[in-house]
């Protein structure tokens, strides 16, 4: 008798042979038994995950003898020509090869006569999704109203190019991958039978290679036999389909989460000298942080999870490593990292580089705790005894535009932090009223929106006529406008100042062009204030219309502020240039 591979031999013969599916199998049996057989049938799904398969037994249960019916004998003769493939009434077409109009035409034709010798003439459609649009039109009409004892079938891997007009005359069943649990238990079963000894670690390896196709391990364990004998261990497997054994794998991410640099770049060189494949290599890794992160918001849940004993006492171990911003941001890195390894020239480079960003990536510090912290310092957190007098007017109108290896110029932190910015290089005098009016407008935008605080902070109010405030940028700070000029920041705006006693006001912002100085006089002793009160402090000031004494701007005491080296701490930056 001629060799039968594996996943022919032991291809499931009814419903309750199929494995992972029991939302499909579970519905046909309840449509045979309540006699609600539909006309036509779509089956989606993964290769290998039994659609086709389905499509038989059912065809089955409607041709067996005294059918339609789920239980039926395996010597039934009609059942037996179903499953051979030589049946006279049920005929499987291949939609890549017979995808014309022509060959539709002619399956209309036929499908006028009654069947041979069964209740139905079943006609089973593979790869639909191939059948040109001429070929579909041309099926329409034929599938909405067949005659009654034609039943169609369809099984397709990728069902959004069927036409919708064909989608809704069918019936649609969507298959699941298989779950690793399910594909090893099959194969444990299957190895029995085949009198083949494998160890666990081997079975979960094939099924991670499967990737939830009961087809494709099946396959994997019958060349497995042929290369091993009765044997398989889990190096065997490894080895034949370059995959990365569990263990390199834990112990990879471990190096990671520990940010072992050179210990993850070894295990990484060690695997690709070892002809892994690196592709495979880093969708195992991002598998595993994923597992790890749904591992911990779960709360050790591993009824979401598809791991082994080994992996699941790992999980637990390495959840207390990182939290789940860190987490997230390591599977962000891996994702793209992923999507750009089909594209790279080296994959073993681009996965250095994705490992070395991994291990930075869960050490970053999100901008929502960057806030908090900064709102600490303002606060008087960390800060807390340090009240900073007043600068010279020369000193606060400085541009200092200070660069830092982070993504914010550390004078706009300070700024946040401090709440006394450097003044605008030239603004036109305003009364008295007007600048205490903006001072507490300021201090109560602040309070709900530290970043436009931050820009709003290098303006100047100009006028507040007719209910309209009109708010200045000089040519330094023109740039803000596009920042601050939009619908959210007016609707903060015009809450804020109806707090203050002005209802309804309206917004403009501007670019101020003047020649005369806002400054406080040098003679002038300026008390020391709070914090949060430093920018009323410096809005209050005696205008005048004589230029203030110029102060030299000392780049030491800058660098040596403490609130400064706090907010360098906080970005892990570093002052590479000041500039007065």
């Amino acid at each position: 008798m001629a060799y039968q591979v594996i996943a022919r031999k032991y291809r499931p013969q009814r419903f309750s042979d199929v494995v992972g599916q029991e939302h499909v199998t579970r519905t046909l049996t309840n449509a045979i038994e309540q006699k609600r057989i539909a006309h036509a049938y779509l089956f989606c799904g993964p290769r290998g995950t039994g659609k086709t398969t389905i499509a038989r037994i059912f065809a089955k249960c409607l041709n067996c003898e005294g059918g339609p019916k789920i239980t039926f004998s395996d010597k039934d003769p009609r059942c037996l020509e179903i499953a051979e493939g030589r049946s006279l009434d049920v005929l499987e077409i291949d939609g890549a090869s017979n995808n014309g109009v022509e060959q539709v035409r002619e399956l209309r034709e036929t499908c006028k006569y009654a069947p041979a010798n069964s209740s139905f003439k079943i006609y089973i459609i593979d790869e639909v999704h191939m059948l040109s649009t001429a070929a579909f039109n041309a099926l329409l009409k034929t599938l909405e109203e067949p005659p009654a004892h034609v039943k169609f079938m369809f099984a397709t891997t990728d069902p959004e190019k069927v036409l919708p007009t064909i989608l809704s005359r069918c019936q649609r069943f969507d298959l699941r991958r298989i779950p690793a649990a399910l594909i090893v238990q099959h194969l444990t079963q299957i190895a029995r039978l085949e009198k083949v000894k494998i160890d666990e670690p081997a079975l979960y390896a094939i099924a991670r290679g499967a990737d939830g196709g009961m087809r494709d391990a099946e396959s994997t364990l019958d060349q497995l036999i042929s290369f091993c004998g009765d044997k398989i261990e889990e190096a065997d497997v490894l080895t034949m389909f370059g995959l990365a054994a569990q263990s390199q794998i834990l112990g990879l991410s471990q190096a990671v989460l520990a940010g072992e640099i050179p210990t993850a770049l070894g295990l990484l060189n060690e695997l690709a000298q070892n002809g892994k494949d690196l592709g495979r290599l880093l969708s195992d890794l991002l598998n595993h942080f994923r597992n790890l992160l749904i591992f911990q918001v779960s709360r050790g849940d591993l009824k979401l999870l598809e791991v082994s004993e080994v992996e699941a006492a790992t999980l637990k171990e390495q959840s207390a490593l990182a939290n789940t911003e860190s987490l997230t941001r390591i599977l962000e890195v891996l994702a793209d990292s992923e999507l750009r390894l089909r594209d790279a020239a080296s994959r073993k480079i681009l996965l250095e580089v994705a490992l070395l960003k991994v291990i930075e990536a869960r050490n970053a510090i999100s901008l929502d705790s960057v806030l908090k912290q900064l709102d600490q310092l303002r606060g008087g957190g960390s800060g807390a005894g340090f009240q900073p007098a007043p600068a010279p007017a020369s000193e606060r109108r400085a541009p200092a535009r200070h660069e830092t290896q982070g993504t914010k110029p550390i004078q706009r932190v300070a700024d946040a932090v401090v709440g006394a910015p450097s003044a605008p290089a030239e603004a036109a005098p305003v009364s008295a009223d007007l600048a205490g009016l903006w001072a507490k407008l300021i201090e109560a935008v602040g309070r709900a929106s530290p970043f436009t605080r931050s820009y709003l902070v290098d303006a100047n109010p100009v006028s507040f006529e007719k209910n309209i405030l009109t708010i200045g940028f000089d040519p330094e700070f023109e740039d803000h406008l596009g920042l601050v000029d939009n619908a959210r920041n007016h609707a903060l705006l015009q809450t804020k100042l109806a707090e203050l006693g002005h209802a309804n006001a309206q917004f403009k912002f501007v670019k101020v062009e003047t020649s005369t100085v806002r400054a406080i006089p040098p003679t002038v002793a300026a008390p020391a204030v709070p914090v949060a009160s430093a920018r009323p402090a410096i809005a209050a000031a005696p205008a005048t219309k004589e230029k203030a004494a110029v102060v030299p701007f000392n780049k030491n005491d800058f660098k040596d502020d403490p609130l400064i080296q706090k907010a360098l701490e906080i970005f892990k930056g570093q002052i590479v240039e000041v500039r007065a």
